[in-house]
Protein backbone atom coordinates (compact mmCIF):
# COMPACT_ATOMS: atom_id res chain seq x y z
CA UNK A 1 0.00 0.00 0.00
CA UNK A 2 3.08 2.50 0.75
CA UNK A 3 4.56 1.52 -2.27
CA UNK A 4 1.70 2.17 -4.44
CA UNK A 5 1.32 5.95 -2.58
CA UNK A 6 4.94 6.17 -3.11
CA UNK A 7 4.63 5.20 -6.87
CA UNK A 8 2.01 7.52 -7.47
CA UNK A 9 3.57 11.32 -7.50
CA UNK A 10 5.99 9.75 -9.88
CA UNK A 11 3.28 8.69 -12.35
CA UNK A 12 1.40 12.04 -11.92
CA UNK A 13 4.57 13.47 -13.23
CA UNK A 14 5.58 11.17 -15.74
CA UNK A 15 1.74 11.85 -17.46
CA UNK A 16 2.39 15.61 -17.19
CA UNK A 17 5.58 15.40 -18.84
CA UNK A 18 4.45 13.31 -21.60
CA UNK A 19 1.40 15.44 -22.12
CA UNK A 20 -0.77 12.44 -21.22
CA UNK A 21 -4.89 13.74 -20.41
CA UNK A 22 -4.37 16.99 -21.99
CA UNK A 23 -5.00 18.76 -25.54
CA UNK A 24 -1.72 19.11 -27.93
CA UNK A 25 -1.53 20.78 -31.16
CA UNK A 26 -1.39 17.96 -34.45
CA UNK A 27 2.14 17.74 -35.54
CA UNK A 28 2.57 19.08 -38.89
CA UNK A 29 3.06 16.56 -42.03
CA UNK A 30 6.75 16.65 -42.73
CA UNK A 31 7.42 17.45 -46.23
CA UNK A 32 8.82 15.05 -48.91
CA UNK A 33 12.29 14.16 -49.28
CA UNK A 34 13.41 16.33 -52.41
CA UNK A 35 13.95 13.91 -55.32
CA UNK A 36 17.33 13.15 -56.56
CA UNK A 37 18.71 15.06 -59.61
CA UNK A 38 20.52 12.74 -62.00
CA UNK A 39 19.43 13.09 -65.37
CA UNK A 40 17.35 16.04 -67.36
CA UNK A 41 15.75 13.76 -70.08
CA UNK A 42 12.35 14.02 -68.56
CA UNK A 43 10.24 17.00 -67.43
CA UNK A 44 10.22 15.23 -63.76
CA UNK A 45 14.40 15.18 -63.54
CA UNK A 46 14.49 18.67 -64.74
CA UNK A 47 12.35 19.80 -61.98
CA UNK A 48 14.55 17.43 -59.78
CA UNK A 49 17.37 20.13 -60.30
CA UNK A 50 15.89 22.69 -58.43
CA UNK A 51 16.53 21.60 -55.25
CA UNK A 52 19.75 19.97 -56.08
CA UNK A 53 23.60 22.05 -55.78
CA UNK A 54 24.54 24.28 -58.06
CA UNK A 55 27.47 21.83 -57.91
CA UNK A 56 25.71 18.51 -59.13
CA UNK A 57 23.78 21.36 -62.26
CA UNK A 58 27.14 22.47 -63.34
CA UNK A 59 28.59 18.33 -63.65
CA UNK A 60 25.52 17.45 -65.57
CA UNK A 61 26.10 20.27 -68.04
CA UNK A 62 29.83 19.12 -68.27
CA UNK A 63 28.88 15.77 -69.08
CA UNK A 64 26.09 17.16 -71.78
CA UNK A 65 29.40 20.00 -73.20
CA UNK A 66 31.84 17.16 -73.29
CA UNK A 67 29.38 14.93 -75.57
CA UNK A 68 28.78 18.23 -77.44
CA UNK A 69 32.97 18.97 -77.84
CA UNK A 70 33.17 14.73 -79.10
CA UNK A 71 30.38 15.09 -81.96
CA UNK A 72 32.34 18.43 -83.04
CA UNK A 73 35.54 17.05 -82.89
CA UNK A 74 34.15 13.63 -84.67
CA UNK A 75 32.35 16.35 -87.54
CA UNK A 76 35.37 17.77 -88.04
CA UNK A 77 37.50 14.42 -88.95
CA UNK A 78 35.14 13.45 -91.07
CA UNK A 79 33.47 15.74 -92.74
CA UNK A 80 35.86 18.39 -93.53
CA UNK A 81 39.75 17.88 -92.27
CA UNK A 82 39.63 15.33 -95.23
CA UNK A 83 39.06 18.16 -97.79
CA UNK A 84 41.39 20.07 -96.65
CA UNK A 85 44.10 17.85 -96.62
CA UNK A 86 43.07 16.46 -100.40
CA UNK A 87 43.49 20.48 -101.23
CA UNK A 88 46.21 20.90 -99.58
CA UNK A 89 48.43 17.82 -101.51
CA UNK A 90 47.21 19.67 -105.42
CA UNK A 91 48.40 22.95 -104.21
CA UNK A 92 51.49 23.76 -106.87
CA UNK A 93 54.89 23.47 -105.51
CA UNK A 94 55.56 27.20 -105.36
CA UNK A 95 53.10 29.88 -103.98
CA UNK A 96 52.66 32.78 -101.76
CA UNK A 97 50.13 35.20 -100.09
CA UNK A 98 52.51 38.61 -99.97
CA UNK A 99 50.95 42.30 -100.39
CA UNK A 100 47.82 41.10 -100.36
CA UNK A 101 48.33 38.87 -103.57
CA UNK A 102 47.94 35.54 -103.98
CA UNK A 103 50.88 34.46 -106.28
CA UNK A 104 51.37 30.96 -107.74
CA UNK A 105 53.68 29.49 -109.92
CA UNK A 106 50.57 27.60 -112.15
CA UNK A 107 46.83 28.25 -111.39
CA UNK A 108 45.18 24.68 -110.51
CA UNK A 109 42.39 24.08 -113.31
CA UNK A 110 40.16 22.23 -111.43
CA UNK A 111 38.77 22.38 -107.65
CA UNK A 112 41.63 21.42 -105.55
CA UNK A 113 39.20 19.18 -103.21
CA UNK A 114 35.23 18.54 -103.03
CA UNK A 115 33.19 16.40 -101.32
CA UNK A 116 29.39 16.99 -100.13
CA UNK A 117 30.96 18.86 -96.70
CA UNK A 118 33.63 21.14 -98.20
CA UNK A 119 34.88 22.50 -101.85
CA UNK A 120 38.45 24.10 -102.07
CA UNK A 121 39.51 25.82 -105.43
CA UNK A 122 41.44 28.81 -106.66
CA UNK A 123 40.15 30.82 -109.24
CA UNK A 124 42.87 33.30 -109.73
CA UNK A 125 40.99 35.48 -112.49
CA UNK A 126 37.66 35.54 -110.31
CA UNK A 127 35.62 33.87 -113.07
CA UNK A 128 32.23 32.67 -112.48
CA UNK A 129 32.47 29.00 -111.05
CA UNK A 130 30.48 26.10 -111.60
CA UNK A 131 27.71 25.60 -109.21
CA UNK A 132 29.66 23.67 -106.33
CA UNK A 133 27.76 20.24 -104.36
CA UNK A 134 29.30 20.94 -101.03
CA UNK A 135 27.57 22.47 -98.03
CA UNK A 136 30.53 25.26 -97.90
CA UNK A 137 32.74 26.30 -100.49
CA UNK A 138 35.98 27.98 -99.96
CA UNK A 139 37.59 29.55 -103.35
CA UNK A 140 41.08 31.39 -103.37
CA UNK A 141 41.01 34.69 -105.35
CA UNK A 142 44.33 36.84 -106.38
CA UNK A 143 43.03 39.48 -103.84
CA UNK A 144 40.84 37.79 -101.63
CA UNK A 145 38.97 34.78 -101.09
CA UNK A 146 35.39 33.96 -100.51
CA UNK A 147 33.52 31.60 -98.04
CA UNK A 148 30.15 30.26 -99.69
CA UNK A 149 27.33 28.55 -97.80
CA UNK A 150 23.71 27.97 -97.43
CA UNK A 151 22.92 31.68 -96.48
CA UNK A 152 25.42 33.13 -99.31
CA UNK A 153 28.30 34.32 -99.33
CA UNK A 154 31.65 36.51 -97.64
CA UNK A 155 34.41 37.67 -99.17
CA UNK A 156 37.84 38.45 -97.22
CA UNK A 157 41.08 40.63 -98.52
CA UNK A 158 44.70 39.41 -97.96
CA UNK A 159 45.71 41.56 -95.02
CA UNK A 160 48.36 43.69 -96.89
CA UNK A 161 51.00 42.85 -94.38
CA UNK A 162 50.64 39.02 -94.88
CA UNK A 163 53.57 36.94 -96.34
CA UNK A 164 51.74 33.36 -96.37
CA UNK A 165 53.72 30.11 -98.25
CA UNK A 166 50.79 28.79 -99.94
CA UNK A 167 51.98 25.60 -101.39
CA UNK A 168 52.35 22.27 -100.61
CA UNK A 169 55.81 21.91 -99.46
CA UNK A 170 55.04 24.26 -96.95
CA UNK A 171 51.38 23.83 -95.92
CA UNK A 172 51.09 20.05 -95.55
CA UNK A 173 53.47 19.32 -92.73
CA UNK A 174 52.34 22.74 -91.00
CA UNK A 175 48.67 21.33 -91.04
CA UNK A 176 49.84 17.64 -90.23
CA UNK A 177 51.27 19.37 -87.30
CA UNK A 178 48.91 21.46 -86.58
CA UNK A 179 45.50 19.45 -87.14
CA UNK A 180 45.24 17.85 -83.46
CA UNK A 181 45.80 21.12 -81.70
CA UNK A 182 43.12 22.59 -83.89
CA UNK A 183 40.46 19.72 -82.83
CA UNK A 184 41.60 20.42 -79.26
CA UNK A 185 41.12 23.89 -79.34
CA UNK A 186 37.41 23.16 -81.09
CA UNK A 187 36.84 21.25 -78.55
CA UNK A 188 37.57 23.11 -75.53
CA UNK A 189 35.94 26.08 -77.25
CA UNK A 190 32.87 24.06 -77.56
CA UNK A 191 32.79 22.96 -73.79
CA UNK A 192 33.20 26.95 -72.77
CA UNK A 193 30.37 28.40 -75.19
CA UNK A 194 27.76 25.72 -74.09
CA UNK A 195 28.85 26.54 -70.32
CA UNK A 196 28.66 30.15 -70.84
CA UNK A 197 25.77 30.17 -73.24
CA UNK A 198 24.03 28.19 -70.70
CA UNK A 199 24.49 30.10 -67.93
CA UNK A 200 23.68 33.71 -69.64
CA UNK A 201 20.23 31.55 -70.86
CA UNK A 202 19.55 30.17 -67.33
CA UNK A 203 19.91 33.95 -66.06
CA UNK A 204 17.18 35.07 -69.27
CA UNK A 205 14.66 31.76 -68.59
CA UNK A 206 14.15 31.44 -64.93
CA UNK A 207 11.61 34.46 -64.57
CA UNK A 208 9.25 32.26 -67.21
CA UNK A 209 9.99 29.27 -64.86
CA UNK A 210 9.04 30.82 -61.77
CA UNK A 211 5.85 32.71 -63.42
CA UNK A 212 4.91 28.97 -64.42
CA UNK A 213 5.03 27.80 -60.38
CA UNK A 214 3.77 30.64 -59.19
CA UNK A 215 0.10 30.01 -61.40
CA UNK A 216 0.67 26.42 -60.88
CA UNK A 217 1.06 27.09 -57.11
CA UNK A 218 4.82 25.47 -56.86
CA UNK A 219 6.95 26.29 -55.15
CA UNK A 220 10.08 27.84 -56.72
CA UNK A 221 12.51 30.13 -55.64
CA UNK A 222 15.09 32.36 -57.63
CA UNK A 223 17.84 29.92 -56.91
CA UNK A 224 15.95 26.94 -57.44
CA UNK A 225 14.15 28.63 -60.81
CA UNK A 226 17.78 29.37 -62.13
CA UNK A 227 19.19 25.67 -61.85
CA UNK A 228 15.61 24.36 -63.22
CA UNK A 229 16.10 26.92 -65.99
CA UNK A 230 19.63 25.51 -66.57
CA UNK A 231 18.75 21.95 -66.60
CA UNK A 232 16.18 22.93 -69.27
CA UNK A 233 18.62 23.66 -71.65
CA UNK A 234 19.98 20.17 -71.57
CA UNK A 235 17.77 17.99 -73.43
CA UNK A 236 17.90 20.29 -76.62
CA UNK A 237 21.59 20.51 -76.54
CA UNK A 238 21.46 16.70 -76.45
CA UNK A 239 19.65 16.87 -79.47
CA UNK A 240 21.94 19.96 -81.16
CA UNK A 241 24.76 17.16 -80.43
CA UNK A 242 23.45 14.92 -82.03
CA UNK A 243 22.82 16.24 -85.37
CA UNK A 244 26.18 17.14 -85.40
CA UNK A 245 27.21 14.08 -85.02
CA UNK A 246 25.05 12.33 -87.55
CA UNK A 247 25.83 15.56 -90.21
CA UNK A 248 29.85 14.41 -89.80
CA UNK A 249 28.40 10.58 -90.29
CA UNK A 250 26.79 11.94 -93.61
CA UNK A 251 23.10 11.39 -92.20
CA UNK A 252 22.11 14.70 -91.74
CA UNK A 253 22.43 17.86 -94.23
CA UNK A 254 22.94 21.14 -93.73
CA UNK A 255 19.87 22.40 -93.71
CA UNK A 256 17.81 19.77 -91.65
CA UNK A 257 21.39 20.35 -89.18
CA UNK A 258 20.14 24.41 -89.25
CA UNK A 259 16.29 23.00 -88.36
CA UNK A 260 17.87 20.99 -85.57
CA UNK A 261 19.86 23.72 -84.04
CA UNK A 262 16.51 26.17 -84.21
CA UNK A 263 14.72 23.09 -82.74
CA UNK A 264 16.72 22.90 -79.63
CA UNK A 265 15.98 26.12 -78.50
CA UNK A 266 12.08 25.38 -79.01
CA UNK A 267 12.81 21.86 -76.75
CA UNK A 268 14.47 23.97 -74.12
CA UNK A 269 11.79 26.17 -73.88
CA UNK A 270 8.94 23.80 -73.76
CA UNK A 271 10.57 21.53 -70.59
CA UNK A 272 10.94 25.51 -69.10
CA UNK A 273 7.19 25.49 -68.92
CA UNK A 274 6.27 21.95 -68.22
CA UNK A 275 9.04 21.22 -65.62
CA UNK A 276 7.21 23.69 -62.87
CA UNK A 277 4.39 21.80 -63.10
CA UNK A 278 6.47 18.10 -61.93
CA UNK A 279 7.39 20.25 -58.51
CA UNK A 280 6.32 19.87 -55.05
CA UNK A 281 2.50 22.43 -54.23
CA UNK A 282 3.16 24.86 -51.96
CA UNK A 283 0.26 23.44 -49.57
CA UNK A 284 2.74 20.38 -48.89
CA UNK A 285 5.84 22.17 -48.39
CA UNK A 286 4.86 25.06 -45.85
CA UNK A 287 2.02 23.69 -44.24
CA UNK A 288 0.23 25.63 -41.07
CA UNK A 289 1.53 24.29 -38.07
CA UNK A 290 -0.12 26.04 -35.91
CA UNK A 291 -3.43 28.14 -36.47
CA UNK A 292 -2.19 31.82 -35.20
CA UNK A 293 -5.80 32.85 -34.68
CA UNK A 294 -7.01 30.07 -32.29
CA UNK A 295 -7.31 30.06 -28.59
CA UNK A 296 -4.19 28.73 -26.67
CA UNK A 297 -4.42 24.98 -25.62
CA UNK A 298 -6.00 24.65 -22.00
CA UNK A 299 -3.73 23.82 -19.28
Amino acid sequence: MANDESNQPEAVGNARRSGAGSPSAPSPPEPPAAPFAWQPLTPRGVAAFASATIGRLLLIQLIVALLAAGATVCALRLAWFPSIRAAIRQLPEQGVIRHGKLNLSHAPVAPLAENRFLAVAVNLENQRAASSIADVSVEFHQANFQVCALLGCLVFDYPKNWQVEFNRPELEPLWGAWEPNILWLAALGMIVLLLLSWALLATLYFGCARVVAFYANRALTTGAGWRLAGAALMPGALILALGILGYGLGVVDLLRLGVLFALHFIVGWIYLIVSPLFLPRLSVVAPLSVNPFSAPPAP
